[in-house]
């Protein structure tokens, strides 16, 4: 059986791991979230810089870890698929999406390809800025305080992405996620992942 390999990308606020989390824990994948992986590393990189640890989305954060957070999870992530475990991976992606090469050169790292790892992409968004900062005000994180003060500045980071990987049509999905969860959403993205989209 193909090993699957599911991205969950999109922007900040917009449910990508509660859907991931439903799926890995409905299909008992392993689960990644770029979040997670990074904190710890990501807090003590910020303070011995002398910047704000829980701040995730300035230039400096950027400069300093966000390349980092990507190859901790990468890497964790095909391991898993290395073993032959369906895995699922969450991050926004943003520069990787615009990357053609990305995917095949990260699978090419445990010897994969498109051939024989089943890639899927689930993009979740939400129609409106407005329903984006909804959601990240009521999830009342400390990691979100700066995307809150510097609104129109992250804001910019929320637009609907494309993927330009070179994946079959029906390997990506955009989902809108302005509905409550339910367990139809989860029968789609089971359907999505088994082949149909």
């Amino acid at each position: 059986m193909t090993r699957k390999l599911v991205f969950f990308v999109g922007g900040a606020g917009a449910g990508k791991t509660t859907l991931a989390k439903a799926l890995a824990g409905k299909r008992g994948m392993a689960f990644f979230d770029m979040d997670t992986l990074l904190q710890p590393a990501a807090k003590a990189i910020m303070t011995a810089a002398g910047l704000d640890p829980y701040d995730r989305d300035s230039a400096e954060y950027k400069k300093l870890c966000r390349d980092l957070g990507y190859r901790i999870t990468m890497d964790a992530a095909l391991e898993n698929v290395a073993l032959g475990t369906d895995t699922v991976v969450i991050g926004p992606f943003t520069k990787e999406l615009n990357d053609p090469q990305w995917i095949e050169q990260e699978l090419a790292r445990i010897g994969g390809s498109l051939q024989d790892v089943d890639v899927k992409a689930v993009i979740v968004y939400l129609p409106d800025q407005e329903s984006y900062r909804g959601r990240i005000s009521q999830r009342g994180l400390k990691l979100d305080e700066w995307k809150l003060e510097h609104w129109s500045e992250f804001s910019r980071s929320l637009e609907r992405r494309e993927l330009a990987w070179n994946l079959p049509e029906n390997a990506v999905l955009q989902f809108d996620n302005s509905e409550p969860f339910g367990e139809s959403t989860l029968a789609r993205l089971e359907d999505f992942i088994d082949g149909g989209s």
